[in-house]
């Protein structure tokens, strides 16, 4: 642990959402906040590579947050373990589901920062709907490559625990509208959901459908709210999509294999002012409502640990 006073020389300030903390190295700049753990700001040489927030407002849209113990969200708040129906708070009312896990609305405790590197940690203790303990370390560090993430969780407890995990930046791609970005991702799959409450109900493949980006082409106006699978990788495991602005510029992430599906959505809102700004990109480490398919769920025994990678970038 670094003394208090170092600390407090390198938090850029303090906000309605805790600590902010800024590092840069690479041609890179990137802010963050001790709650959620939230990436409030990526840039490149100037320029938002993902959609920022005020940092002394509430995180808008789960914007740059850790989604963990789970992704996405369980339909009704509720799933069964270990022979126990546990019972989640629904924080998406409107759907009736339980939504991006339990600590980004949590203030993380900073264990290290640098110039260029910072590390947050998070400990969850059993609670209601969650068996726990649970502690989260989430390791952020730029250099020329980009923002390299990883989230290490590990189970001190006495009983195994469910456990899934992904982040939530909105990418952008340059100064054109996203109708007007050109999307790749080759990935063979996605999940087709209900359309009230947005829970998953089988695969398809993209083949024919507007879904498919295995090869670059422009979003347009499609409307996707989804998670994909059968994701290509190369040699070491790695994905990747690239989303890409008419100027030439572009913003892409790359993900380790710890992240088999991919949860894309275009923001599409009512207000036309606030809709379409970005394109979130969510590498999962299981699919939507997994703590009741089972669907690559991590059952994290007492005394294991789990990380899962990812990194954005920009050019």
């Amino acid at each position: 642990m670094e003394s208090n006073v170092l600390l407090a020389n390198r938090v850029q300030h303090s906000s309605a959402n805790g600590d902010v903390f800024r590092i840069a190295a690479g041609g890179y700049s990137a802010s963050f906040t001790s709650r959620g753990a939230a990436l409030s700001e990526l840039q490149l040489a100037g320029r938002d590579l993902v959609v920022p927030f005020d940092p002394d407002q509430r995180i808008p849209d789960y914007r740059g947050i850790i989604a963990a113990p789970w992704p996405n969200r369980i339909a009704d708040g509720a799933y069964r373990w270990d022979g126990v129906v546990q019972h989640l708070h629904l924080n998406e009312p409107d759907r009736g589901t339980a939504l991006h896990g339990l600590v980004f609305d949590r203030l993380w405790e900073v264990e290290k920062h640098d110039a260029d590197s910072l590390t947050l940690r998070c400990e969850l203790e059993p609670s209601r709907g969650y068996p726990g303990p649970l502690s989260l370390v989430a390791q952020y560090r730029l250099d020329a490559d980009g923002l390299h993430a990883t989230v290490t969780a590990s189970n001190h407890g006495v009983v195994r625990i469910p456990y899934g995990v992904c982040p939530h930046p909105y990418l952008v791609a340059g100064p054109a509208p996203l109708d007007e970005w050109t999307l790749q991702v080759d990935a063979a799959e996605f999940l087709e959901v209900t359309p009230d409450r947005l829970l998953p109900l089988q695969p398809r493949a993209v083949d024919g459908h507007p879904f498919d980006f295995r090869a670059a082409r422009t979003i347009g106006s499609t409307e996707i709210d989804h998670a994909f699978t059968g994701l290509a990788a190369d040699v070491t495991g790695t994905s990747e999509l690239t989303v890409t602005d008419p100027s030439g510029s572009h913003v892409g992430m790359r993900w380790d294999a710890s992240c088999p599906w991919l949860q894309i959505h275009t923001a599409d809102k009512p207000d036309p002012a606030l809709s379409r700004r970005g394109l979130a990109v969510e590498p999962m480490t299981c699919p939507p409502d997994a703590f009741n398919s089972g669907t690559d769920l991590i059952a994290l025994e007492p005394g294991t640990s789990h990380a899962a990678s990812w990194t954005i970038f920009g050019g």
